[in-house]
This record gives structure tokens, sequence and C-alpha cells, in this order.
């Protein structure tokens, strides 16, 4: 990377671009965002008036190509956020971004999250069958491992599939699918193509920012950054695209729910009544967007020790299929907690390819056979069709 590219040296001819009322720069204003860097990507933010978001589309404009003439950029995204008035915005090292409008370049981000200031619209994905999220309430329940091996499960049955990584503050995808400290190349049309791994078509943003780096990123860069993913990504022909959401129910989950044609969710738990209780909150959470819930997963469900062979309900047992039973929607199956698929996880070989035969790649198997079967039944009811659903094995 060229030593002109700083922090430093961004800002510097950040302060040529007029701000929105043409008082004074952007930088003296206080309107900048942190500055991120990544192997010669430049990304921030410029803070702008709710409802100037279109208006000052030449100013963003500015903004991007007088990065763009620093030695040592490849590419420049920035993103319009609307969270205060102009002038009251943070200095440039004080956060970026909150709870308003966006937009990027290319007119893609910020539509669909209510109260987003997006269009409302949808962002078309004419490439892609269907789309399914992965989401759990709370972190640390497993969600990103099982996202990838559902995923892998749905192309080796036969569908072809891509993973995205929506989680903007905990991206793992990268580490788990052995891709970490590599780079998406650029396309045509100021678009990036996604990475491979194991024939899935991948994209995270953690493959534009350090594996290190806090992303201190608020509402608005989340949601330009999660729409940039699905518009300015040249995904190929993809039966299936399987998102790693966050965990939680913000903006970042809201953002998907509104911004594409989500098939349905898959919702991972673990069975002690803690986990349950968030669970239930992103259920509900996609119940009001109106996305199918597709199932529960049941992760870590039971220990079976190595040693002895005796098993163990570390974390209780059978807490997801009976809220599953409760409220109605699918039980999909239980994951059992195993030294096997954490460390092929961590590994970046997933126990489903790196042990295809073996007995978890084939409980991953039928949870991802009966998501898919749900999947394939929403569907034709909303197309008012009655057909036999099936996956190649």
């Amino acid at each position: 990377m060229s030593t002109d590219l700083t922090k430093d040296r961004v800002l510097e001819m950040l302060q040529k671009v007029k701000g929105p009322d043409q008082d004074d720069d952007i930088v003296s204003l206080g309107l900048v965002s942190p500055i991120v860097i990544n192997k010669g990507k430049v990304y921030f933010a410029i803070s702008v008036e709710p409802g100037r978001a279109k208006e000052l589309e030449p100013m963003r404009e500015a903004a991007e190509e007088i990065v763009g003439r620093i030695d040592g950029v490849d590419s420049v995204a920035v993103t319009l956020t609307a969270d205060r008035d102009a002038g009251e915005a943070s200095a440039p090292d004080a956060g970026a971004g909150g709870g308003g409008s966006c937009s990027t370049g290319g007119g893609g981000a910020g539509a669909g999250a209510p109260g987003s200031g997006g269009t409302g619209g949808q962002i078309p994905m004419p490439n892609i069958g269907s789309i399914i999220a992965v989401a759990s309430g709370k972190g640390g329940v497993g969600k990103s491992t099982t996202a990838i091996n559902l995923a892998l499960s749905f192309q080796a049955n036969g569908l072809r599939t891509g993973i995205l990584d929506a989680d903007i503050y905990g991206p793992s995808i990268p580490r788990l699918l052995g891709l970490q400290g590599q780079n998406p190349e650029a396309a045509e049309n100021d678009k990036i193509k996604p990475m491979k791994a194991f024939g899935m078509e991948v994209m995270s943003i953690g493959f534009l920012v350090d594996e290190d780096a806090p992303m201190i990123w608020r509402g608005p860069m989340v949601m330009s950054a999660l729409t940039q993913m699905l518009q300015f990504v040249t995904w190929g022909e993809l039966d299936v695209l399987v998102v790693d959401m966050p965990p939680g129910t913000g903006d970042a989950q809201l953002t998907m729910s509104q911004a594409v044609p989500l098939a349905g969710a898959v919702i991972v738990s673990t069975p002690q009544d803690l986990a349950l209780i968030d669970a239930r909150k992103g259920l509900n959470m996609f119940k009001q967007v109106k996305v199918p819930v597709l199932g529960i997963v049941e992760n870590m469900s039971y220990f079976n020790c190595p040693s002895c062979g005796e098993r163990s309900d570390i974390f209780g047992h059978g807490g997801a299929k009976r809220e599953a039973e409760r409220i109605k929607v699918p039980f999909l199956g239980e994951i059992p907690l195993h030294m096997d698929i954490r460390e092929k996880s961590d590994s970046g070989q997933p126990v489903v390819v790196s042990d295809p035969d073996g007995p978890h790649a084939k409980i991953y198997s039928e949870i991802a056979e009966k998501a898919w079967t749900n999947a394939e039944a929403h569907k034709a009811k909303r197309e008012g069709k009655k057909t036999k659903i099936t996956m190649e094995s």
C-alpha cells in the first residue's frame, strides 16, 4: 500500500470538498465519519440533514472522486448518512452514522427498512431463486457455523448455492471457509465479484476490512453496507442464497427483511431458557415483517463424551423443540456439541465438506432438506400452486 494512503491524507483531500451549503468544507464541518482503509479500499460516511440525500449526491460523488485520486487507492465507497442536523455531526474521529437515511453510489442503499429514509422498494435479485436467512436472537449459539454447513448441504443436495455474511459487527464466514486475508476482485460497473469456496459464491464485509478492526458503524452505514453487498456484487445464477444474519433484532435484521424478498428464516438456538427467550424475539420480528419462519434448529443440543460415550445435556435438551411445538413452527433438528464440528469450522474445513459421509454431515443435510422443502412450500402457497418438493440426493 502506498505511503500516501493514510487516514490523514484522505481527510486532507476531503478538505477540498464543500459542505451542503457551500460555506465550509465537509471536514471542518465535522461531517466525515471515521475513515476505514483496507488494502487500497477506502470507506467513510458523510452526515447530512434528513431528506437531503438525493440533493447532496453530487457532494458524495465529489468526495469519492477526490479520494480516488490518492496514490494507492483502488476503490472508494462513500455513504451519505442522516442521523442529526448538519452542523451537529461529530468530529471525524467521534463515530459514524446513526438512525436515519443513507445513500451510496448507484442508488442502491437505504432501500426498504421502515424509518430508514429508503424508498420502501426491494432490491431486485433476478439471478437468485430463493434467499434464506439464518438468524438467532443472541450471539454465541453457533449461528454462523450452522449457516455455513446448511449452505454446503444445500449445495451437496444439488442446489446452486451462495452465502452472504450479513453479520457486519462480527463477520466470521471468511475464517469458517478458509478465506481470511483474501480480497474480492473488481468487476464492471463498479461491482465486485464474489469469492469462491468449495464451489459456493461467498461475500462478507470481512473481505473488505481487517479481521481485528472494530466495526464502529451505526444504523445507516450498516444498512448501506448490507445493501451494497446484495446489489453491487455480481452474484451468479443461484438456486439459493443463504444469509448469515447478525444476532438480535436491530437495524441490520430489519434491513435484510425488507430490502430483499426473503423466502424464509431459519432460527438457531441452544436449548436453555435464556437463549430461547431471545430466539422468540427473532421469531416475532420475522412474523411482523411477514417473513415465513422455516423452522428452529437446536444447536449444541447434547454432548456425547468421546472417552466414555456417556451423553450429557450441558445446556439442557429439547427446549427448542418444545418452543417450536408451542408456537406451531417446524422443528428442523438437533445438532450436537462436538469437537469435530468446532475444530473443522475453525480450520476453514466445515464438517459437511471435510467429512461428507459422517454423522454430522447427515444431520445438517436432513435439516437443509426440511428447510428447503418448507421454503418451496411457502413459495408454492404464495403463487397458488400445489407442487411436490424434492431435493436431489
